[in-house]
């Protein structure tokens, strides 16, 4: 196996694990623009709690090698949820970020899977 691969996949799911840890705080103590873009999203007045307890598992899980893909499959579908949200609501000014970050998700997830299967 690549010397590198490692390094990469630590890197990413470190950054990926401190974007999803920021998202659970910016989810828990939501600001009035955040609420109100939920709202027209459909979404009852409470979902953002949802949203940040899964970002936190997410970004915990992410943190542990061990875990790792667990919290890149969860984060993944976090954000597969949020792209899919703004793509039906038309809201596409909002669908590149977790876009982007779901295609990241993916790649931890597919390095994570790798290096445990290289390393069994």
């Amino acid at each position: 196996m690549n010397k590198t691969l490692p390094i990469i996949s630590t890197a990413l799911a470190w950054l990926l694990a401190a974007f999803f840890l920021f998202g659970a705080y910016g989810n828990t103590f939501i600001s009035a623009e955040n609420a109100a873009a939920y709202v027209a999203w459909g979404y009852p007045d409470w979902f953002h709690y949802i949203t940040a307890i899964f970002e936190l598992a997410a970004g915990l899980l992410l943190i542990r090698a061990a875990t790792r893909p667990a919290g890149a499959m969860l984060g993944a579908l976090v954000m597969a949820a949020a792209t899919l949200t703004t793509l039906v609501n038309a809201d596409y000014g909002h669908a590149t970020a977790p876009g982007i970050v779901l295609l990241i998700s993916l790649t931890v997830l597919a390095l994570s899977l790798t290096m445990r299967r290289a390393a069994a």
